[in-house]
């Protein structure tokens, strides 16, 4: 079996659970190369709240320079409570990343593993498996650092760009048809507030725009409040979903709440050329070091960046490997795998092994 060229993985790991999450989606690519005929080489580089506390900076530039030059890039998570910015503001190179690297998509999978328990009354019957993507680099994003602050009032100013929303459209499009040819709704949904804000108006016309260019999508749209309040009734009826940022950033972890929660819920932010694949989850100080953290959000987005290098390189070898990933982790949750923040036993050791053993 004649490999392929290694692909070449920038590794980040972050700060608190974030190495001890990382660490076994590291060994689930290494079973993957074990068993099939893809190759990666991982570079590791510093990033976060801690390498901030020592340096005073979030991110040194040749981490950066790594990203760029890599094929893509594994993000633990970063940031901590305690360790923030002068304006109070947390360390989130996850955010300045995206911002260096033009990653407007913000993909956020919601998908509920038969044996994880959802709030949600009849999801175990009815199923749940939708995408949100939010616009990662505008929105209200645009004004980080840029607030305007006086004795009196605080401002923030939300940017909506024709060139950003295009592409995150044209993305959010093509992404609904993929999964329509796997069986899917073929449904994308506008989330947004375009009975008040003009901007929200502005956006919706971008989306009917490019509507109009994918025929074969039933497009819809609906008021941010309104789409929380059918995603917590009803979330089968929904496939994709795109909305400004600080809306995708709102909605996500709600997504994320109805599959189990944030440790089940991988993600990626995905530009023109780079892609960034991550856990939903934070830092979680509170139970670093302890062996409890959940890994399957990091591990489901390692299967994320397979399924990108398969659909950027036209690499089916790929697709198998991020395909065989997603069924090795029905399988072990099928088996019994219960984390611990569900009411089980099985910490981060028990859960990669089940997983890896499934592969």
């Amino acid at each position: 079996m004649a490999a392929l060229e290694a692909f070449h993985i920038a590794v980040l790991a972050g700060d608190g659970i974030g190495p001890e999450v990382m660490a076994p989606a590291l060994e689930v690519l290494r079973r993957i190369e074990a068993t099939s005929k893809l190759r990666f080489r991982f570079t590791e580089a510093a990033a976060g709240a801690t390498h901030y506390q020592a340096t005073g900076v979030s991110m040194p530039e040749s981490t950066v320079r790594l990203c760029d030059e890599a094929d893509a890039i594994l993000l633990g998570a970063c940031g901590l409570p305690h360790i923030r910015y002068p304006d109070n503001t947390e360390i989130a190179p996850q955010i300045e990343l995206r911002m260096i690297f033009d990653l407007y998509a913000g993909v956020r999978p919601a998908r509920l593993i038969p044996g994880v328990p959802s709030p949600i009354v009849g999801a175990a019957e009815r199923g749940i498996d939708l995408v949100l993507v939010r616009e990662s680099t505008e929105g209200l994003f645009a004004s980080m650092g840029k607030g305007v602050v006086t004795a009196e009032e605080a401002r923030e100013t939300m940017v909506i760009t024709r060139k950003t929303s295009q592409r995150l459209f044209d993305f959010c499009f093509r992404l609904t048809e993929r999964r329509k040819a796997r069986g899917g709704k073929g449904q994308l949904t506008c989330v947004d507030k375009a009975n008040v804000f003009k901007a929200f108006a502005f956006f919706r016309g971008l989306f009917d725009e490019a509507a109009a260019r994918h025929p074969d999508v039933e497009a819809s749209r609906a008021y941010v409040d309104a789409c929380a309040a059918m995603l917590v009734r009803r979330p089968w009826d929904f496939d994709v979903l795109v909305t400004e940022n600080m809306f995708g950033d709102i909605l996500s972890d709600l997504t994320a709440g109805l599959i189990g929660g944030l440790g089940m819920a991988p993600s990626a932010d995905i530009g023109d050329r780079h892609a960034v694949f991550q856990p939903c989850h934070g830092t979680a100080p509170d139970i670093m070091g302890q062996g409890k953290a959940n890994p399957t959000a990091m591990i489901l987005s390692v299967a994320l960046l397979l399924d990108w290098l398969a659909d950027t390189r036209r690499l089916e070898e790929a697709a198998t490997a991020a395909d065989r990933i997603t069924r090795a982790v029905d399988n072990a949750y099928a088996h019994g795998v219960k984390p611990i923040e569900f009411g089980g036993d099985d910490g981060t050791a028990a859960i990669a092994r089940a997983v890896i053993a499934a592969l």
